[in-house]
């Protein structure tokens, strides 16, 4: 599998098999640049306008914003848990959806704008996946003080930092990366421009990885 990272909280997997599953697409207001992609399936966290511009996306692909287990590809299976964008059951900024996409072989969770260190319920759901997409900025989301106790919590084989503010774009309320690569000490981060990943490799992997935000691979002819 590979594993793209186009800014914000938007992720491409592109399975074994060429299936291409797009998390949360942004819209020009988060700042990162805009280029159309190609995508078999879109997963929508919450219909805020920073994660589900759908809009830019091509290929007629399925859409995703709801709860339950889901099959939009051969050989690859969808849940989405719900959770909240804020600290006070929802009150502030509503409701998410985690995501948990089983392909490959591979457990990888996504989730979204979540705004609490995981509940009981929500940890037995997404517990131990191989790779754990996890929102560090803060304000909109958790910080990354908590985000660091959700990674204790939730025990992924991998963590990628995701939700925060740098020189290509970002909300100027959320954090930069630094404060949650503090947190995250002594475990030092791998940078790297695109994971490579399969079920066999998993214990060579970094428990740890930041991906370079990779405009180039949101061409449609990609």
């Amino acid at each position: 599998m590979l594993i793209t990272y186009h800014g914000h909280a938007e992720f491409m997997l592109e399975t074994a098999q060429g299936q291409r599953i797009l998390f949360d697409p942004y819209d020009e207001q988060s700042g990162y640049p805009m280029k159309r992609v190609k995508a078999d399936a879109v997963l929508i966290s919450h219909h805020h306008f920073d994660h589900d511009y759908v809009d830019k996306v091509d290929g007629n692909p399925v859409v995703i914003d709801t709860q339950g287990a889901h099959s939009p590809l051969e050989g690859i299976r969808v849940t989405g848990f719900p959770s909240f964008h804020d600290d006070a059951q929802g009150s502030k900024r509503g409701r998410i959806l985690c995501w948990l996409v089983e392909a490959d072989g591979l457990r990888i969770a996504h989730l979204g704008d979540l705004g609490i260190v995981p509940d009981k319920g929500l940890k037995d759901s997404l517990f131990m996946p191989d790779i754990l997409f996890i929102p560090v900025g803060g304000f909109y989301t958790i910080d990354a003080m908590q985000a660091r106790k959700t990674i204790d919590l939730l025990e992924p084989r991998v963590a990628i930092p995701m939700h925060y503010r740098n020189e290509k774009g970002g909300f100027d309320k959320i954090s930069t990366l630094s404060p949650f690569l503090d947190a995250m000490k002594p475990l030092d981060a791998s940078f790297q421009p695109i994971l490579r990943v399969a079920q066999g490799d998993l214990s060579q992997q970094p428990r740890l990885v930041v991906l370079d935000i990779q405009p180039e691979a949101l061409r449609a002819d990609s």
